[in-house]
């Protein structure tokens, strides 16, 4: 397979509706905020298990000349959400009102980054435009795709029995099956609401007045005084110079600490032909995201709650400390971190080579599973994460960031290349985001192959709970024996595992033409012109 080449601007994304959908936005004049907002908002409609909007989302945004930019859509605990309500309990339910805690921050990032598409890139497109098909879809339907009809069968036993899933995601009691037609008519005008009112509306006007209704009509403590209580905030991400460039992620409460610790690290042992396609190379990758890790676990919550600045946890003396501590021969012991997640990231890039990566998400597949009765959307759990112990990390307490898996990636090759990457995938997610760019930067890649290729993953995933090395069926059985050998706790998984996340990835060169991939394991598609 050979990447997809535009010269005027390109979209990857998750699911081919939803990159359709930010290329027509791109032909008709639009930037790629604009876009960007056209593929999030179809994607919350047409891939539902994996995001809607009710729930968070991160931006990366890159204007030539500029510094880069970043965008905080995350929402916090409510006002009401403290230890008490859980009283009885160990930790707070994956499923269900009480995991429906946090304010769902979305679409306050869609305002935000269109405020500042109008202000500062020149964006003309209206609002509303940019919400067409996202409407339509909710409307008229969309066809179900194998993941949604498979998440869907796998999870009902935990999700159908919630407030007003059944409803929304079952026919007549039966799960949809692919391409069988499926609406969201309540969603639909949630969505012409947005459209015609703003992002605004979602939290301070009547459509917040509506949702909180819902939120307490399920059992919800998140309430509408926490809605207007909400803001997006534009700030600078973090980043961190490679041998190669300089890499670019979400400051906390994301873990795109992590993300760029891994490769910091695994620049300072690698050797000429090491990488993901390879014995040593995965044994590095995998040894480097243990130390990112533990630092990760250490450190990232809520920034208003983290005793140092993340960005001064990047310093060249701390990842040399961290390469030291990585055993080239042998597997070390694991801290066995645990998240999870269910994620879309899109990239976009256009004709004045500005570029935006984005992630969204719901965290579990459904979210809660809490579905809003008037408003018709989904509400996420990203506060399962809270820790309900006093004094910890991530303990929970009321206006506070939850911990989040959610970290959009980009690089500034030294050649003057722009990487725009990604993927879902929880846990997963530095670890594929490690395996496409040394893949493509170092391994020989394009970038196509370098998100198709076999991959692997160290512990949980969004789908299950266990905590060994995952490698896809394509590995070698001399490359799964060997890591096996080193003391590896390797599981063969198929060959191309959805758990191994939906990555995708754009590169801009100096030239000014775009090249793209998108990954087989997802629904997705690079569209570009």
């Amino acid at each position: 397979m050979n990447p997809i080449l535009g010269t005027r601007g390109a979209v990857v994304a998750p699911h081919s509706l939803a990159a359709q959908a930010g290329l027509d936005i791109l032909r008709e004049g639009g930037n790629a905020i604009e876009a960007t907002i056209a593929v999030a908002s179809t994607l919350a409609v047409v891939y539902p298990h994996m995001t809607g909007i009710g729930g968070d989302g991160f931006w990366l945004l890159h204007q030539p000349g500029q510094a880069m930019l970043s965008i905080d859509a995350c929402g916090a605990a409510g006002a009401a959400v403290n230890r008490d309500l859980y009283r009885g309990l160990d930790s707070i339910p994956w499923r269900g009102p009480l995991a429906a805690n946090t304010v769902a921050g979305t679409v306050s990032g869609w305002g935000l980054a269109y405020e500042h598409s109008r202000t500062q890139w020149g964006g003309k497109l209206p609002f509303a435009r940019l919400l067409e098909s996202a409407i339509y879809y909710a409307k008229h339907g969309f066809p179900v795709t194998h993941s949604q009809e498979e998440n869907t069968r796998n999870k009902l036993g935990e999700l159908q029995s919630q407030p007003h899933f059944a409803k929304t995601f079952l026919h007549d009691g039966i799960v949809p099956v692919y391409g069988q037609r499926h609406v969201f008519p309540e969603l639909a005008r949630t969505l012409e609401q947005i459209a015609r009112a703003g992002a605004d509306d979602f939290y301070r006007g009547d459509l917040a007045a509506q949702i909180g209704q819902d939120l307490a009509a399920v059992g919800s403590a998140v309430t509408a005084k926490d809605l207007a209580a909400h803001q997006a905030q534009l700030k600078p991400p973090l980043q961190l110079k490679l041998s190669a460039g300089t890499l670019y992620n979400m400051a906390p409460p994301t873990q795109g600490l992590a993300s760029l610790m891994i490769l910091g690290t695994y620049d300072r042992i690698r050797q000429s032909g090491w990488g993901p396609d390879n014995v040593q190379g995965i044994h590095a990758l995998v040894e480097s995201t243990k130390q990112a890790f533990i630092q990760r676990d250490k450190y990232v919550t809520d920034p208003l709650h983290m005793p140092v600045d993340a960005q001064s946890l990047l310093t060249a003396a701390r990842l040399d400390g961290m390469a030291a501590a990585v055993p080239l021969d042998t597997a070390s012991a694991w801290p066995a971190p645990s998240s999870e997640g269910d994620t879309t990231w899109m990239g976009v890039v256009d004709a004045q080579d500005r570029a935006v990566s984005m992630i969204q998400s719901i965290y579990f597949e459904f979210g809660s599973g809490v579905v809003m009765p008037q408003s018709g959307f989904w509400w996420q759990n990203r506060g399962c994460s809270f820790d309900l112990r006093p004094g910890r990390l991530r303990s929970l307490e009321p206006g506070r960031k939850p911990f989040h898996t959610l970290n959009p990636a980009m690089a500034q090759l030294n050649d003057g290349r722009l990487l725009v990457y990604g993927t879902m995938g929880g846990e997963g997610q530095p670890q594929t985001q490690a395996a496409v760019f040394t893949r493509y930067v170092w391994g020989g890649h394009h970038v196509r192959s370098a998100i198709a290729a076999p991959r692997w993953l160290l512990g949980r995933t969004w789908a299950e709970q266990s905590t060994t090395l995952k490698l896809e069926g394509r590995y070698s059985s001399d490359t799964i024996a060997a890591l096996r050998a080193m003391g590896h706790p390797v599981e063969v998984v198929a060959d191309f595992d959805e758990r191994m996340g939906h990555a995708g990835a754009l590169v801009l060169h100096p030239s000014g033409w775009i090249e793209g991939g998108e990954d087989p394991r997802s629904d997705g598609a690079v569209a570009a012109w």
